[in-house]
């Protein structure tokens, strides 16, 4: 699943290449996950010009004229490709082709990707919008497992089993620790290693995907990753299910409970 930094740069590539120009038309195939018609999609969108992409946690939203939106969610398997000429990608779910050329689409195996026309504001803050003492608090209030807890949308957004493991580990906290328990200053640790290792990673990907639309990359990471056995440090990764979830750890990584 594309979480934060994959869609920080994927809404700054499709910004760099598309903002500015005018869809010319909106192909829906696949209907079933859009909140409105697709006769009412294109009466909103076709003829407007893209004035920017932005990301709100796991989702894009496609700003046009006028202020009308498109929310997306990619889902599990989602993905952006670029358009090659009239032919149409396999599992498309929508495509977007803009004046003087040019476009992109939403492909998904299990048809899933989810668009939303005028999506709400959400409750919750978006992960890289949290303030610390809000973060400290908030781990104060549940007793809940870390990892669970970071991943939860209803408390904080973008951040999905990849990188909740990438940053436990950074943190030296392990992933079964219970949030209320973590002292003060290894939540403090924690707030850091987030804003760490989701920043580095967004860096990391637009360096490699340029202005391509490349999809996830995963090869950077320090322990998330199923082809290591053991980290940079020497150390041995295990793996385990929280909440049906693969998780990656080590035994360095300190467990409050």
């Amino acid at each position: 699943m594309a979480e934060l930094p994959d869609l920080t740069v994927f809404a700054q590539i499709l910004t760099r290449r598309f903002k500015g120009k005018v869809l010319e038309t909106v192909d829906v195939t696949v209907a079933k996950k859009l909140n409105v018609t697709t006769a009412q999609l294109k009466s909103a969108l076709e003829g407007h010009e893209l004035t920017g992409v932005s990301r709100e946690g796991k989702t894009l939203q496609f700003h046009f004229d006028g202020g009308q939106v498109l929310g997306l969610h990619l889902m599990l398997r989602g993905e952006l490709i670029s358009l090659d000429g009239d032919k149409i990608p396999r599992f498309q779910v929508m495509a977007f082709h803009f004046k003087g050329g040019g476009g992109f689409a939403v492909v998904d195996l299990q048809k899933a990707a989810t668009p939303t026309l005028q999506p709400k504001p959400a409750a919750a803050p978006d992960a890289l919008q949290l303030e610390k003492d809000t973060f400290i608090n908030l781990l104060a209030k549940k007793r809940s497992v870390i990892k669970t807890l970071l991943m939860d949308p209803k408390v904080m957004r973008g951040i999905g089993n990849s990188y909740t493991d990438e940053i436990l580990y950074h943190s030296h906290i392990s992933p079964f620790s219970i949030a209320n328990a973590i002292p003060e200053k290894y939540a403090v640790q924690l707030f850091k290693s987030m804003r760490m290792v989701l920043e580095k990673a967004i860096a990391d990907i637009a360096e490699a995907n340029g202005d391509e639309l490349t999809g996830e990359l995963r090869n950077f990471m320090a322990i998330h990753n199923p082809a290591l056995k053991k980290t940079a440090k020497g150390e041995e990764i295990l793996k385990d299910k929280i909440g049906g979830r693969t998780t990656y750890y080590t035994k360095a990584q300190e467990l409050f409970v």
